[in-house]
């Protein structure tokens, strides 16, 4: 084992660790003060069928993020979004399981794998739809602005959301507006990033970066168009809509009842909050915020305890088993191999 390699192992090591403290912190404040016979009783009580349709909504929404994902990349190569939807939720059943998000690079590799594109142009694209997610999340929370005055410590939610908010607005909508820029000018994109590479990295190192670099803004061709940037925005906002769909499904199993905006609330800051490091699954991030939105809105702590954790489940269980199905289907392995492509990016 090289030096590197050491060196990489014992950051993502550390990474792994810190994850691991601050699902703690996370658990800690989402149960904090919890009765669990209460808890207990409000699981039980579920009525979980409406899980069902919960959960088919859910993977409509997941069949919306293949062909969005088909679109970034017809400017590179055409692919059917029934060849897409396999590979997409592998990739997520990778963010489920294994730490730093590694189902993001796990599917740019198997995409190479299976239709030759370049890992760097896919997870351009990959990272083009965070950044759209990211804006549509800040969306609905913007939508709710009003209601965010009933988010305070006694419901358990810890810092200023409406500071949050805006300080996040800045970042989403400053890095699509980079990317916007690089897209629309490759060329003096490309020139500036010559530029920084042969003042700041290695000699040795440049032909790979400058090939890299390349196929990277290969991976932007699709947002040169505006009305391609107006597709990707329509269909993140279908993706999220029909993801408050399963919201609203699973919450038709509890004893409670509010308004399709405040479920539109609860998961933007729980999906902006789940970009906080965490252990594999989003544990605790997903959570504590979840339970606070619920509380307050007059949620008693042990319903909104019971239907967090359940739709919990229901968001991570159905992907990761489908991912890990097709994962086995396509033959591929998590192996050795697997893992250094992965890990080397």
């Amino acid at each position: 084992m090289t030096l590197a390699m050491v060196k990489s192992f014992s950051m993502k090591k550390w990474q792994f660790w810190l994850g691991v403290l601050i699902s703690i912190l996370f658990i800690w404040l989402a149960l904090r003060g919890l009765k669990l016979n209460e808890f207990w009783g409000a699981v039980q009580e579920a009525n979980y069928r409406w899980l069902i349709p919960g959960i088919g909504v859910y993977f409509i929404g997941v069949w919306v993020r293949a062909w969005r994902w088909h679109y970034l990349l017809k400017p590179i190569k055409e692919i059917s979004t029934k060849t897409m939807f396999p590979i997409t939720t592998i990739g997520y059943m990778g963010n489920n399981i294994y730490p730093a998000r590694a189902g993001e690079v796990l599917r740019a590799v198997i995409l190479k794998r299976k239709e030759g594109v370049s890992v760097s142009a896919s997870l351009a694209t990959i990272i083009v739809e965070r950044i759209f997610d990211g804006v549509v999340m800040l969306a609905f929370v913007f939508l709710n602005l009003p209601e965010l005055a009933k988010l305070t410590s006694s419901s358990g939610f810890v810092g200023n959301i409406q500071q949050v908010a805006v300080i996040g607005t800045g970042v989403f909508l400053g890095a699509l507006s980079v990317f916007l820029l690089a897209a629309m000018f490759p060329h003096i994109t490309m020139k500036i990033a010559l530029w920084l590479l042969v003042r700041f990295t290695p000699r040795q190192m440049h032909s790979r970066l400058i090939s890299v670099t390349n196929k990277f803004l290969d991976g932007l061709a699709s947002l040169r168009s505006p009305f391609n940037v107006l597709m990707v925005f329509f269909t993140s906002v279908v993706i999220w809509l029909l993801e408050t769909g399963k919201y609203w499904f699973v919450m038709q199993a509890f004893d409670f009842n509010i308004s399709f905006f405040a479920l539109m609330l609860m998961n933007g800051i729980v999906n902006l909050a789940t970009t906080i490091p965490s252990a594999p699954g989003y544990i605790g991030t997903f959570d504590a915020p979840g339970i606070a939105v619920l509380t307050a809105y007059g949620v008693d702590q042990a319903t909104a305890a019971g239907y967090t954790l359940t739709l919990h489940v229901a968001l991570w269980l159905p992907i990761t088993l489908l991912g890990a199905y097709y994962l086995a289907r396509e033959g591929i392995k998590w192996s050795d191999t697997l893992r250094a492509e992965t890990e080397k990016l």
